[in-house]
């Protein structure tokens, strides 16, 4: 069983939503990049074995699609709908397990990998 930690899942969100945004206002795709570095974070910092960081990533990309889906239902014209958090899912939990892959390569080992 996976012990998900929250904290590091929400902070993956807003970095997701900001990335997402800004990277958006460059390119089309930019977006989705802005999602894969958040979830590479999330997953670099949740370190452990494989379903960890894409389980983690998965979660990100996820709580980050459903709080597009509500800006969208507000008003703020985002794009948003079951097969975005669906891509979204599946964008996290690529970038949860190269997250993971980083850290377990010895890239950064002992700095900044610490509990959030």
């Amino acid at each position: 069983m996976v012990y998900v930690r929250w904290n590091t899942v929400i902070i993956g969100v807003v970095i997701a939503i900001i990335l997402g945004f800004v990277l958006g206002l460059i390119s089309a795709s930019g977006a989705f990049i802005g999602f894969l570095i958040a979830t590479i974070y999330v997953g670099y910092m949740i370190g452990g074995d494989y379903v960890n960081g894409a389980i983690h990533g998965a979660l990100v990309g996820i709580v980050a699609a459903i709080v597009l889906f509500i800006l969208a239902l507000i008003g703020f014209g985002v794009a948003a709908g079951l097969s975005n958090i669906i891509i979204l899912a599946v964008i996290g939990a690529i970038g949860g397990v190269i997250g993971v892959l980083i850290g377990g390569r010895g890239i950064g080992r002992g700095r900044g990998r610490g509990r959030l």
